[in-house]
């Protein structure tokens, strides 16, 4: 996707191989900087503090971060180690763990010598595919919404109204994102799209990311509280809704960012089709019962007490908006059962929750 008019992507290796560039998204969207990543260690830091997040992004971070460690020392500890420590970084997301197995079972095969040129090479590989599965989400995703157009009976001049929650865009992924990606598709079409952006509290990641990537690319949008959502479903001024996910069940129970499910809930009372779109590393298949068997993230309180923004005089600043002495808590993501999810947006099609799996086989 393109920032200013220059295209880009959210990670990508220094040709030397030497290190990786990360767009930091901590600064977003008040600055646009990239950063300089040179060891493992800082990759881990990098995926904690949320410098790149976005289950497809973590993936090809931790790739990338195995690469990194594979610079300094080959052996077969270094790798297992350098893997268990990426691993540790963030529960949720399956895509971490599927890179890492991916990472780990390619290089233990190869002989140690080898082993640094090969995982620059597999890290590459991995960010590609990642790019191409979300690609071909975002047609599945343009076939839809132009047969959602076709059977609501919209007017040319009527916007179809899109809501969608936390940021499942081109920064959330290597490029083109889950959620974002058939809206991108159907504006570059000539589809009057309009995305109502949650600002999903706390990190505001709606507000800050999806709004600002949404402007990057000329797609209408408009900003709204978390709890504004039900109000516009009642009200006849959302035609769909499409989140992203950090970890999708064999059944078809979606984790995504904390409010999700609340936004489901709503869809689902007002008879709103309600579209997680999902690239297959996030499918774990391992697990049927996303309520038991999805570890969900507790987080720093801070990120409920802090929030960033700028002043008026152009300032960065954090201000704590919670009491003196009241705790928080903060879960970052919730699941969302099958059963209030319309469709999962693929690529390989959509379908239904529960046929993920005949999708999938061959």
């Amino acid at each position: 996707m393109k920032i200013n008019g220059q295209q880009h992507r959210t990670i990508w290796p220094d040709p030397r191989l030497k290190f990786v560039h990360i767009i930091d998204q901590t600064l977003l969207p008040h600055r646009f900087e990239s950063v300089q990543i040179h060891s493992v260690e800082a990759m881990e830091l990098a995926i904690k503090t949320m410098q790149v997040r976005g289950a497809p992004l973590i993936g090809a971070a931790a790739a990338y971060g195995v690469a990194l460690a594979m610079l300094y020392d080959d052996s077969d500890a270094s790798l297992i180690a350098a893997c268990k420590d990426l691993l540790a970084t963030r529960p949720t997301a399956v895509n971490l763990q599927w890179a890492l197995q991916r990472m780990q079972t390619h290089l233990i095969a190869i002989e140690p010598k080898w082993r640094n040129i090969n995982a620059w090479k597999e890290a590459a590989i991995i960010c590609d595919e990642d790019v191409k599965l979300n690609q071909d989400i975002a047609q599945h995703g343009l076939k839809l919404i132009q047969d959602l157009l076709a059977q609501q009976s919209h007017t040319p001049s009527q916007p179809f109204n899109i809501l969608t929650h936390c940021n499942a865009g081109w920064l959330a992924a290597v490029d083109w994102g889950t959620a974002l990606a058939p809206i991108y598709a159907a504006h570059d079409a000539g589809i009057a799209v309009h995305v109502w952006v949650d600002e999903t509290r706390p990190r505001n990641q709606g507000a800050s990311l999806t709004a600002w990537e949404l402007g990057q690319h000329g797609v209408p949008h408009t900003v709204i509280s978390d709890n504004a959502g039900g109000h516009l479903m009642q009200h006849g001024q959302v035609d769909m809704v499409i989140v992203g996910a950090d970890r999708v069940t064999a059944t078809g129970d979606v984790c995504n960012k904390i409010g999700t499910y609340l936004k489901a809930l709503a869809a689902f009372d007002n008879g709103i089709p309600f579209y997680a779109a999902v690239p297959s590393p996030t499918i774990d298949w391992n697990i049927s019962n996303g309520l038991q068997q999805i570890p969900i993230e507790q987080r720093s309180a801070d990120e409920v007490a802090w929030v960033q923004g700028r002043l008026k005089n152009g300032e960065a600043a954090q201000v704590n908006v919670l009491p003196e002495g009241s705790p928080a808590a903060n879960p970052a993501f919730d699941v969302t059962p099958a059963r209030l999810v319309t469709g999962i947006i693929t690529e390989r099609g959509v379908c239904q929750p529960d046929k993920l799996a005949s999708l999938f086989q061959s």
